[in-house]
């Protein structure tokens, strides 16, 4: 069944007579779950209004590079980050030509620069242009550098002609957009995702925890789902929808992740460790709310099990994989952490920046490999997690 739930896709609408479908195409895209905001060029707004796009997308329709509305002036930069995949459609002969040549000069070819996601055309035009040796080395050109290219379909066309250069149905593009998703690099594996914060409790009303969201983990749990992963995700109280496809088991102390953990990685291929579980929980828990009689009151703690280190130990392991939360010195922690628990990748970000990181809906991270580190700049958590599987992946199935 199609789906594109919880995606966020960027749809670019570029001059042509085909811009009419873009309507259709939003449809599609929504029907399937997905958010939808649109770009649009100078030459578009002359087939199709923006009205027509905002009412259908829900969204206002972009249209300048430089708005002075926009957070800093820089809603290509924002726009980038904030979609899980950008769609050109149409896309014209001369917008591919601005792509396969890195130009940009307009909203919609800044972010498609800016852009880390994954990106899709829709070619619509002329089919003399279509065949135009030009034409078809841009596209190769685009095609190696891993852009989608969706169609065109052969007919009748708005000047007369008949042949290659029609844009794909909305329905087809719906389709192929979320194919792009559905990457199969993790197919036939079992992977264990923990996420989310642990509760120690101190009695029947107050708990040691921490600031986690699971939104990490969460996406790290789709995004293995959609690389045809069987995936497990063990999470802490969160106020999150378990993603589709995913087995959710729902635990609240570290104790009791602890258990789920080593149960549910026993036979898998893949152990991520995510969650913020506290490092350590009361002795003793009041059956009873505890009064506040008393000017101090002090609570002695004891170290949880280190659920990661568990794993990693395991005589059949898992690719085991740690998360770092820090405030400073991000990667000899990072490092020391890998070393000292035996881990095959860490990923570590410095959670004093607010801006991503715990409830954020963003993040930046280290990727720290034994001998190697790579930075991850600013992005949306989704984006992330793709990559992140992505990386998993491939250095799970070097020969692939």
């Amino acid at each position: 069944m199609l789906s594109l739930a919880n995606k966020r896709i960027l749809l670019g609408v570029t001059g042509g007579i085909a811009a009419y479908k873009s309507a259709e195409i939003i449809r599609r895209l929504q029907d399937a779950g997905s958010d939808v905001q649109v770009v649009m060029t100078p030459a578009a707004t002359e087939f199709i209004t923006p009205l027509t796009l905002q009412a259908l997308s829900g969204h206002p329709v972009h249209l300048e590079l430089l708005d002075t509305e926009a957070e800093a002036a820089m809603g290509h930069i924002q726009l980038s980050r904030w979609a899980d995949a950008v769609l050109i459609a149409p896309a014209s002969a001369d917008f591919i030509a601005k792509l396969a040549n890195g130009q940009a000069d307009d909203l919609l070819s800044t972010l498609c620069l800016a852009s880390r996601s994954p990106l899709a055309i829709a070619p619509a035009m002329n089919q003399g242009m279509w065949r135009n040796p030009a034409t078809q080395a841009n596209l190769e050109r685009l095609r190696g550098r891993g852009v989608h290219i969706f169609g065109p379909a052969e007919g009748s066309q708005a000047c007369g002609d008949i042949g290659p250069g029609r844009m794909s149905e909305p329905e087809d593009i719906a389709e192929l957009m979320a194919d792009i998703f559905e990457t199969g690099a993790l197919a036939g594996k079992k992977v264990v995702i923990t996420a989310g914060p642990t509760r120690e409790a101190i009695d029947p009303v107050r708990y040691i925890s921490n600031h986690s969201s699971g939104k990490m983990g969460y996406a790290l749990a789709e995004a293995a789902a959609e690389a045809g992963a069987e995936t497990i995700l063990i999470s802490g109280p969160v106020s999150l929808t378990p993603p589709d496809r995913v087995r959710t088991i729902a635990v609240t102390s570290a104790q009791e992740m602890y258990e789920a953990a080593l149960h549910e990685a026993d036979g898998s291929e893949l152990f991520i460790a995510s969650a913020a579980v506290a490092d350590y929980r009361p002795v003793q828990t009041s059956q009873q709310k505890i009064k506040k009689d008393a000017a101090e009151m002090t609570i002695e703690l004891v170290k949880n099990p280190d659920i990661v280190s568990a794993v990693a130990a395991l005589a059949n392991r898992p690719f085991t994989v740690g998360f770092a939360a820090e405030t400073a010195n991000l990667e000899n922690y990072a490092r020391g952490k890998l070393e000292r628990k035996n881990l095959d990748l860490v990923i570590a970000n410095d959670v004093s920046d607010r801006t991503i990181g715990f409830n954020s809906d963003d993040n930046e991270v280290l990727v720290v490999e034994m001998n190697t580190s790579e930075a991850i700049p600013k992005i949306n958590k989704s984006i992330l997690a793709r990559q992140l599987i992505a990386k998993i992946a491939e250095m799970t199935n070097p020969t692939k």
